[in-house]
């Protein structure tokens, strides 16, 4: 893991933006609905609906990933698929990204080649029509990710937070807690005597605990179920990045309303599941008697706005996620 390993050829230092470009837009996925894609001032794309859903978000070395534990390939499928859920959380169609870099000099080339390869195959298998239609790159003494993504609502109204009627049934597509029990075991195990990541340790842990480790370095959000959610007539939606528990509480504030939860639809792990970040699947609510469609479950109830934002099995939650003003203890790795 880590770029620092075996690569070879020139780094970012010995080639010029031109260079490093040529080599990197060859392996990037195109967009279904780029009119003009890379290689002019900027891209132009379809917008049939004449809306479109736009959301950005950044990736810093440090607080958002360690190379000790990521693969350029990694951290490419992270990027996008970060922004792709972000995309369907609106119950929208993703259909093109953006992406800036800034990285450290002595970067090889190689490790960029190899991020756009992860970012293609997020795409590929993620959100086949998706592709990227622009960016740009700049050196930083920090490896920073910035992408910006664009979705087709197809002639459908956003699905908002803010949308949660008492009634609604609150379901859930995709895995909780995963991605926080898998960053649990590489802090844990992942790290030399003095706690610092260790890329061979880290690579032992991703094999003996896969699907874990997995959830956190290479998400599989549910990105189809976000528009199938709005045809389904989801009355609010987001994505879940920052635990199931807080990005509750802000879908519930916006609502004016409170979620409650059932613990035994919650998995094993209530805890993980609750306090969990960066699972990136989709927290729904939908009106009573739909079909819950394609992979969304049902995890409890919404109900008139009382004195608590979220509960479980009737109490109160201490709201606690993902801040990376208050969790990040500066160190990188």
């Amino acid at each position: 893991m880590g770029f620092t390993d075996n690569h070879d050829g020139s780094s970012v230092a010995d080639a010029t933006e031109g260079a490093v470009l040529a080599r990197i837009f060859p392996r990037l996925p195109a967009s279904d609905a780029a009119i003009v894609g890379p290689g002019d001032d900027s891209a132009v794309m379809s917008a049939p609906d004449t809306r479109y859903v736009v959301t950005t978000d950044m990736m810093v070395h440090g607080p958002d990933f360690r190379w000790a534990w990521s693969t350029p390939w990694q951290l490419g499928w992270k990027a996008a698929a970060t922004n792709l859920s972000d995309v369907a959380a609106m119950g929208a169609r993703p259909t093109g990204l953006v992406v800036a870099l800034a990285v450290p000099e002595s970067t090889p080339v190689t490790v960029l080649e190899e991020f756009s390869d992860g970012l293609r195959e997020a795409c590929v298998s993620l959100a086949p029509e998706c592709g990227v239609v622009g960016g740009d790159l700049s050196v930083s003494a920090t490896f920073t990710i910035a992408i910006t993504a664009f979705g087709d609502l197809e002639e459908r109204q956003p699905v908002l937070r803010s949308g949660a009627r008492p009634g609604d049934v609150v379901a859930v597509s995709g895995r909780l807690g995963m991605a926080s029990l898998g960053l649990d075991l590489l802090f844990s195990r992942g790290v030399d005597a003095n706690g610092v990541p260790d890329a061979s340790r880290a690579r032992s842990v991703g094999e003996q605990h896969p699907e874990l480790v997995g959830a956190q370095l290479t998400p599989q959000p549910p990105i189809g179920d976000g528009p199938l959610a709005a045809v389904a007539g989801a009355t609010a939606m987001m994505d879940i990045s920052d635990g199931l528990a807080l990005d509750a509480s802000r879908m519930a504030r916006a609502s004016h309303v409170t979620l409650a939860f059932e613990s035994l639809l919650l998995g094993d792990d209530v805890d993980a599941a609750l306090r969990g970040s960066e699972d990136h699947g989709l927290l729904a609510c939908f009106p009573a008697g739909v079909e819950l469609p394609g992979g969304f479950e049902r995890i409890g109830m919404v109900s008139e706005r009382g004195t608590d934002d979220v509960t479980c099995d009737g109490d109160a939650l201490i709201v606690k996620g993902w801040d990376p003003y208050t969790e990040w203890d500066g160190a990188a790795g």
